[in-house]
């Protein structure tokens, strides 16, 4: 082994870069990591490589094992799957999951890293941050047996939340997208599709996470009379217009926020945020969540794929990094 690797660094808004990094001596509770994929969040992470993270939220935006600051150089990301070199031997040679950035080797506590498990491949392996944000959402959304639920925003959150919800007796979860090339990936994931302008209403629940205004108007006008929208949208520094006019008041409407930062709180007493992140590697062994893995690159392409994940010239849910000695590792 050698005590250095490489990793991307935005070193200013629009602009990232491969560094060399040189790795400290692991701790007897730490394990080191060889990366062989690691996953580019789109929503959050082109939003950080565009400069758009307000400078209030530099503290709550920072990622478990992110260098630098905001808005740049910084090392920024959290989908990272990996075989443990070294470790505990509960751990060494295992494949496993941790929310660190895009590097080819890493040192981290033992207790930050999740094993992944039989029968979930490693590159699908990545989405466990996404299916994680899944989770904590149908947490505070809590539907039930029977519910008609909307999950507007067909991105990688968007459509983890829509399987999920699928699995639920009774339910029926129609994914709303403006891009019509979503359909397939809704049938995919066995939920229906529909565009804003078909969007299904009297809903009891809407998940927004489309991070638009036009796409959380369209949540709130596809309530039912009590029903509840649910936003995992983050924003950052841009401003959002909606209506809370006309019937939003005399439906009795509700609009709460989720947030994959704390357990929701009707689990905090019981569930840890590692519980929660063992439980989506779990659901992972479903084959329909391969749905959302819509491309993939090397490494070494990292600085150029993530500027055009940025500005939308690679329309991917979520885009695979594959790092040297994968395909005969995973």
């Amino acid at each position: 082994m050698t005590d250095e690797a490489l990793a991307f660094w935005l070193r200013e808004p629009g602009s990232g870069e491969i560094r060399p990094v040189q790795l400290p001596d692991p701790r007897r509770d730490e394990v080191v990591v060889r990366t062989l994929y690691s996953g580019i969040s789109r929503g959050t992470e082109s939003l950080v490589f565009r400069g758009g993270v307000p400078e209030s939220e530099y503290p709550t935006m920072r990622a478990p094992f992110q260098d630098g600051d905001f808005p740049g150089p910084v090392k920024y990301g959290y989908l990272n799957v990996g075989v443990v070199e070294s470790g505990p031997s509960t751990l060494r040679d295992r494949l496993v999951f941790c929310l660190y950035p895009h590097q080819t080797r890493y040192v981290a506590p033992a207790r930050a890293v999740i094993p992944v498990p039989d029968g979930v491949p490693a590159p699908r392996a990545v989405l466990a941050g996404a299916v994680e944000t899944a989770v904590n959402a149908l947490w505070d959304a809590a539907p039930r047996i029977g519910d008609r639920v909307s999950v507007v925003g067909a991105g990688m959150v968007g459509c983890g939340v829509a399987r999920l919800l699928a699995g639920i007796p009774g339910v029926t979860v129609t994914l709303v997208d403006v891009n019509t090339g979503r359909a397939e990936t809704a049938a995919a994931l066995g939920v229906d599709f529909a565009t804003p302008e078909r969007a299904p209403g009297e809903q009891d629940i809407v998940v927004h996470t489309s991070a638009t205004a036009a796409g959380l108007q369209c949540a709130l006008d596809s309530l039912a009379v009590e029903g509840t929208v649910v936003e995992l949208s983050w924003y950052g520094d841009t401003s959002v217009t909606v209506s809370l006019g006309g019937a939003f008041h005399s439906r009795r409407l509700a609009l709460r926020a989720s947030q994959v930062g704390a357990v929701a709180a009707d689990r905090r007493a019981r569930r840890s945020s590692a519980d929660r992140l063992a439980l989506a590697l779990e659901l992972l062994r479903d084959d329909a969540f391969d749905a959302l893995l819509t491309g993939m690159s090397e490494f070494r392409e990292l600085p150029t794929v993530m500027a055009k994940v940025a500005d939308g010239s690679i329309p991917a849910l979520c885009h695979v990094i594959r790092y040297d000695g994968a395909a005969c590792s995973a």
